[in-house]
């Protein structure tokens, strides 16, 4: 069993981002800007955004990050990203998720230009993803793949199940490990809420993707010998120790990994990869 370390992969390719923004900045060009916007006081998004910043500081790019009170008006939203999106200087811009009730999120998400639109949740971009044409992808199915890529794991043929259908997860994921080429060539199954005989299918999968967030819900009897399990999901519950809470994927880690030819860990698998394509999208858009 070979645990896939998304921290030290997102670590090696920082200082590949890193060399090569200095050498944009050594001919003479501008450092990437990437741009986000935090409505509210949200704890979880407060530190995903702060990962974010630390993580453009490292590889050498200008940040901005816009705080907003969680009353603002969906307008006044509106308005700022309308601003940013003119602002010749930024390079991509983010808008955490979730926001608050009176805000609608695809509004939002529709109003962000698709050219600066990093996260690649905009129509435009998902559309251009589905059509196998070059676009942003969304974060974290692109660091996915890129975790598969940098353990050279095979993907041609397999029969990979992904457990949720969300849009920022399992429908992208779904769509490009479909694609041909590599990683990609996949046989792909999507499970959710409604699905009739999970276990039945689980059990023939390759390479299981967990996405749906619940807690440790993909046990040790839900996987064959020699399967390849990504763990998206990351749930806070109290524990007895300093912080007073632990991290919980999706997946009963003690119970599959010891079947499992290739895991990822929670926290450090998944969640420094999805940084690290945001970054990787913001250079992009640099046109570098």
């Amino acid at each position: 069993m070979t645990i896939l370390d998304g921290k030290a992969t997102a670590d090696a390719i920082k200082e590949e981002i890193a060399l090569k923004v200095a050498d944009i900045v050594g001919k003479g060009g501008k450092r990437p800007h990437l741009a986000a916007i935090l409505v509210g006081e949200d704890g979880a998004s407060q530190t995903y955004v702060g990962h974010k910043e630390k993580a453009c500081k490292q590889v050498g790019f200008d940040s901005t990050l816009l705080r907003l009170p969680s009353d603002i008006s969906q307008d006044q939203l509106l308005k700022k990203i309308r601003e940013i999106n003119s602002d010749p200087s930024v390079n991509g811009l983010i808008v955490q998720l979730p926001l608050p009730e009176h805000i609608d999120e695809q509004l939002v998400i529709e109003a962000i230009d698709p050219e600066k639109d990093v996260d690649g949740f905009h129509p435009v971009n998902v559309g251009k993803m589905v059509l196998g044409l070059p676009s942003f992808v969304s974060a974290t199915p692109a660091g996915i793949l890129e975790l598969l890529k940098r353990y050279k794991i095979e993907t041609s043929g397999k029969h990979c199940v992904i457990i949720g259908r969300s849009n920022i997860v399992g429908k992208p994921v779904a769509n490009l490990l479909l694609q041909k080429g590599y990683p990609g060539d996949c046989t792909v199954s999507v499970c959710h809420s409604r699905t009739k005989n999970l276990k039945e299918i689980t059990l023939q999968a390759d390479i299981i993707i967990a996405a749906l967030g619940v807690a440790e819900f993909l046990k040790g009897d839900m996987v064959k010998e020699g399967a390849i399990v990504i763990d998206v999901g990351i749930t806070r519950v109290k524990a007895d120790n300093k912080t007073g809470f632990k991290l919980l994927g999706d997946v009963k880690f003690d119970e599959v990994a010891p079947k499992c030819s290739y895991i990822t860990p929670v926290p450090g698998g998944v969640g420094p990869m999805t940084i690290i394509s945001l970054l990787t999208n913001t250079l992009k858009a640099t046109g570098n």
